[in-house]
């Protein structure tokens, strides 16, 4: 089954500004979801819903739609910053 990535705004500003090969390694990660090696699900009221996958420092925010197939990228971020709007 193939899904359809979505990335948001927040995630797309961050990872634009990345160097070429960070922006690739961070890219080839999140093209592989909804599989992949470090992903865990987020806890919290607000965060209901939200894993996070971890490339390296970085931390990539998503949400999973089964039903339609469908990734949404919410945010992306440095290990640091990320969880303190989560």
């Amino acid at each position: 089954m193939k899904y359809t990535i979505i990335i948001e705004k927040l995630a797309e500003r961050f990872i634009v500004k990345l160097s070429k090969p960070e922006k690739e390694r961070v890219l080839k990660a999140i093209y592989k979801l909804p599989e992949g090696n470090d992903i865990k699900q987020m806890r919290g009221k607000k965060s209901k819903g939200m894993y996070r996958l971890r490339v390296g420092d970085y931390r990539i925010i998503y949400t999973v739609d089964n039903g339609r197939l469908i990734v949404c990228i919410v945010d992306a971020g440095n290990r640091g910053d990320i969880y303190k709007r989560y």
